[in-house]
């Protein structure tokens, strides 16, 4: 099928069947296709909010679901969530002029002496996907890194990722950091990557362990729910 035929079916369906459509395109990794469908939906006049809530996060969920469950793996996923960057990159300047609300921010990165970040970048993708503002610093990063960029971005997570066993300890040396500077409560502390586990969280001190990146976004969905449920308090 050409694109040109694909541009007529996409502009051609009502408005949940464009968006029942865009979540099977993100579940395919189709960009293209995403992109194509944001600008429609913009056209007829959907804000960026919920253009962004409806068709990108709620693709974006049913992708995290069976990558949970099994059915998805780390490539497909990988190309859901790149698939889903596409829409993003048209929305991101739209949202911020419009002051959208937001879910949260989340500051993350691999940390010192650990330069794997395939996982990581995938929580940072489907983070973005759920509707979090991501702030990704890379691999190899000192304590340093963390705080100061969770104070100049007004973060509300600091994620830490460490594959290596060797480096995993220099994730407790970033929370005693924290607790140091009197600034550990401002922030939930969120860990993870292949060696760790729920006690070693615990025994850090870190708020939650999140054994992959479905999980990542549960698990940040419910924390920031509870803030703003006891700021309203």
């Amino acid at each position: 099928m050409s694109d040109d035929q694909d541009d007529i079916i996409l502009a051609d369906l009502d408005d949940d069947e464009l968006v029942q459509q865009m979540y099977d395109d993100l579940y395919d990794g189709m960009k293209e296709e995403i992109e194509e469908g944001v600008n429609i939906l913009l056209e007829r006049k959907w804000t960026p909010y919920d253009i962004l809530t409806q068709s990108l996060v709620g693709g974006m969920t049913i992708v995290g679901n069976d990558f949970r469950d099994g059915i998805l793996f780390v490539p497909e996923v990988l190309l859901a969530a790149n698939a889903m960057k596409g829409g993003m990159n048209i929305l991101k300047p739209l949202l911020i002029e419009t002051g959208a609300p937001r879910m949260g921010k989340l500051v993350i990165g691999t940390v010192k002496g650990d330069i794997h970040d395939i996982g990581k970048n995938l929580v940072a993708m489907m983070m973005e996907g759920a509707g979090f503002e991501v702030v990704d610093l890379g691999i190899n990063n000192p304590v340093e890194n963390y705080i100061d960029t969770a104070k100049a971005e007004g973060a509300d997570i600091i994620g830490m990722s460490a594959l290596l066993t060797t480096t995993m300890p220099y994730m407790k040396i970033v929370i005693d950091t924290m607790v140091e500077h009197g600034i550990r409560d401002d922030y939930f502390v969120f860990v993870g990557g292949a060696p760790l586990n729920e006690e070693f969280g615990k025994a850090i001190g870190a708020d939650a362990y999140c054994r992959d990146a479905a999980v990542a976004v549960e698990t940040a969905k419910e924390f920031i729910a509870r803030k703003h449920n006891q700021a309203q308090a």
